[in-house]
C-alpha cells in the first residue's frame, strides 16, 4: 500500500460528479423510469444470494459509471488488496484489519492462526458441551441460562444475531440473553427469573476495562455468592472472552474458560471471534458455520468481483453520492422482519464509529461530509410511526428496505408487500392534482377539495435501496452482514479516513473517569458543576440549589 493520498474532492471524478447532480437536479426518479424501461435491469446487482436494487435512487447508470471512475482515481482496488492482503490498514494503530480471517473469506495472513484456531475449537467445544448438559455449576446443575454481560461490538452483533436466528419460540437446550446497560435495570430483569445454579456468565470485553461490562460482572459475582454461599466455586459459573488474560484472571475466572481475542479484531467487527459464543451457543454449529459462510463467500465477491460488477462497492458509491452529492445527512433503515429489529443498531455502531470522523490518511480534515446518521426501526411497526416524515417532511431522507422475500406466511407476504409499496409510494408520490382527484372520488365537493387537497399532496422522489433476501436464515444473515461492512470500508477508503479506529470516544470515556474519582479536582465545565450540585440537592431530597 502506497503512501500517495489524495481527499476525494481533488480527483477530476469528483468535479464531474458534480456536473452529474446538477444534470439530474430536476429529474424525478418516477420519470426516468418512463424513459429508461430497463432501469431496473441496469442499477440492480445481485451476489451470494442477495439482490440489491438501486433504481429508485436518484441517479442514473452514467452517475453509476462515474461513481465506479472516482473509485478507480481513489485507488479503491488498491484498498480492497491491501484490506485482504493484511497490510496496515489501520494505519492509526498500525495494523492488519483481518476479522475476514475469523471466517475464511479470501483469508489474510495471520501471524497467531495457531491461538485462533484453538480459541475457534475450545469455543466449540464448550457451545457443545454447554447445549449437551455436560457443562455444570457450582452446585452441579446443568447449566440452563447464559448471559452475555459486554458492551459495543460485544454485545450489538451477537444480540442481533440470535434475535433474528433463534427466536423465543424455539426450543433452546441453553436461552442465551444479554446484558450492555450500566443501569441495573437490565441485569435485575434478565436474572429475574434465571437460577443462579443453572446460570453461567460471559464477561465479553476486550480490554477487560469496559467500565459498564466489569461494573455488571461485579453484580453477576455478588448475585451468585449470596445464592450460592461463600464457599461456591463461582469459577464454574463465568466465561472470558477478552485479549487482556491477566485481567480476568485477576478477576477470577479460571484460565481454561478464557478465550482470547486478537488485538487485530475490532469490537463492531467481533462477531465472528469468540466474541460470537453466545451465537455459537443459541445456534448450534451448523448455525454459526452457516452464518460464516454467508460472510465468507460476500467476503469473496468483495475480493474478487471488478469494481463495475461488485455488489458493497455500489453500496457504498450510492451512499457516497446521497451524503456527499445530493445533502442527505442521514440513512433510515428499515428491516421488514422483526428479527431484524436491531438490525439498525448494529448498523448505527459499524457506521458512525467506524466512519464518523474527519481526519484524513495525510493528517488533515476532510472538507467532505463523512459517515451520516444511521437510524431505523423494524418494517411496519416504523409505518405507525416515523415514516410520516418521510413523505411529507421538508428532509430528503435515503431509505434501505430490507426486505425477506420467502415465507409462506400470510403476514409474512404482507411484509413483503408493505416494503414494496413504501418504496413505491415514496419514489412516485401524489401531486395535487392526484390529491384532487382522489377526493373527488371518496365523494368530496369541491370546496372541500381545495381545502384538503394541498394536505394530501407528497412530494415523492424519496432515494430508496431496496436489498432482498431469499430467507432470513444464517447464511443470508451471515452475507448481508459482511455487504454493510465492505460498504462502509469503501467509503472509508474514498474519503481518506481510517474505518478501523475510534479514538473519539475516548473523551468522553476520560471525563466520565474524573468525575467519578472522588479525589480528582477536575470537576468539568460550569455546566457540569450545576448539574452535579442539582443531582446531589435531589439525593438529599432538597430543593434544586
Amino acid at each position: 500500500m502506497t503512501d500517495t493520498f489524495l481527499p476525494p474532492d481533488r480527483l477530476p471524478a469528483w468535479q464531474l460528479l458534480h456536473a452529474h447532480r446538477q444534470r439530474l437536479a430536476t429529474e424525478r426518479v418516477a420519470e426516468l423510469f418512463d424513459a429508461h424501461p430497463k432501469r431496473f435491469d441496469e442499477l440492480s446487482i445481485d451476489a451470494c444470494g442477495l439482490l440489491a436494487d438501486f433504481s429508485r435512487q436518484r441517479l442514473d447508470r452514467n452517475t453509476l459509471d462515474a461513481l465506479i471512475e472516482l473509485a478507480r482515481q481513489a485507488r479503491l482496488p488498491e484498498g480492497i488488496d491491501a484490506l485482504f492482503s493484511g497490510q496496515p490498514v489501520n494505519h492509526t494503530e498500525e495494523r492488519a484489519a483481518l476479522h475476514m480471517a475469523l471466517r475464511g473469506g479470501c483469508p489474510p495472513p495471520v501471524a497467531d492462526a495457531t491461538q485462533v484456531q484453538d480459541t475457534a475449537s475450545r469455543m466449540r467445544t464448550l457451545a457443545r458441551d454447554l447445549r449437551a448438559g455436560v457443562l455444570k455449576g457450582a452446585s452441579g446443575r446443568p447449566i440452563r441460562r447464559v448471559v452475555n454481560l459486554g458492551i459495543g461490538g460485544s454485545d450489538l452483533g451477537p444480540r442481533m444475531v440470535v434475535e433474528a436466528l433463534a427466536g423465543p419460540t424455539a426450543k433452546h437446550p441453553v436461552m442465551v440473553h444479554f446484558a450492555a446497560n450500566i443501569d441495573p435495570q437490565e441485569l435485575d430483569e434478565v436474572l429475574a427469573d434465571a437460577n443462579p445454579a443453572e446460570t453461567l456468565f460471559i464477561v465479553a470485553s476486550k480490554s477487560f476495562t469496559t467500565a459498564e461490562t466489569l461494573a455488571n460482572a461485579q453484580a453477576a459475582r455478588a448475585w451468585l455468592r449470596t445464592a450460592l454461599g461463600p464457599d461456591a466455586d463461582l469459577g464454574a459459573h463465568f466465561v472470558a472472552v477478552t485479549n487482556a488474560v491477566a485481567a480476568a484472571v485477576d478477576f477470577g475466572i479460571a484460565k481454561e474458560r478464557l478465550l482470547p481475542m486478537p488485538e487485530w479484531v475490532g469490537g463492531r467487527y467481533s462477531v465472528w471471534s469468540a466474541i460470537g459464543l453466545p451465537v455459537l451457543i443459541a445456534l448450534g454449529e451448523t448455525g454459526f458455520e452457516a452464518l460464516l459462510a454467508g460472510a465468507r463467500a460476500m467476503d469473496e465477491h468483495f475480493c474478487n468481483a471488478p469494481l463495475a460488477a461488485n455488489l458493497p462497492v455500489w453500496m457504498g458509491l450510492v451512499g457516497l453520492w446521497n451524503t456527499d452529492f445530493l445533502d442527505q445527512e442521514t440513512l433510515a433503515v428499515l428491516p421488514y422482519a422483526h428479527g431484524l429489529r436491531n438490525f439498525p443498531a448494529w448498523l448505527q455502531q459499524l457506521e458512525m464509529e467506524s466512519n464518523g470522523k474527519r481526519t484524513l490518511r495525510d493528517g488533515t480534515f476532510s472538507t467532505v461530509m463523512t459517515a451520516p446518521v444511521v437510524w431505523g426501526g423494524a418494517g411496519t411497526v416504523g409505518q405507525h410511526a416515523f415514516h410520516q416524515l418521510f413523505y411529507q417532511g421538508t428532509r430528503a431522507i435515503p431509505v434501505d428496505f430490507i426486505v425477506v422475500a420467502g415465507g409462506e406466511d400470510p403476514r409474512r407476504q404482507a411484509l413483503v408487500h408493505n416494503a414494496l409499496a413504501q418504496a413505491a409510494a415514496l419514489t412516485h408520490g401524489r401531486s395535487l392534482d392526484e390529491a384532487a382527484a382522489a377526493l373527488r372520488a371518496r365523494g368530496a365537493d369541491e370546496a372541500e377539495i381545495r381545502r384538503l387537497a394541498p394536505h394530501l399532496t407528497i412530494p415523492g422522489n424519496q432515494a430508496s435501496t431496496t436489498v432482498l433476501l431469499p430467507r432470513l436464515d444464517a447464511y443470508s444473515l451471515g452475507a448481508l452482514m459482511a455487504l454493510y461492512e465492505h460498504k462502509v470500508f469503501v467509503q472509508g477508503w474514498i474519503w481518506g479516513i481510517n474505518s478501523f479506529d475510534q479514538y473519539g470516544v475516548e473523551l468522553g470515556k476520560e471525563m466520565a473517569r474524573r468525575l467519578s474519582d472522588a479525589t480528582s479536582t477536575a470537576h468539568g465545565d460550569g455546566a457540569t458543576i450545576g448539574l452535579q450540585r442539582a443531582i446531589a440537592a435531589l439525593r438529599r431530597g432538597a430543593p434544586y440549589p
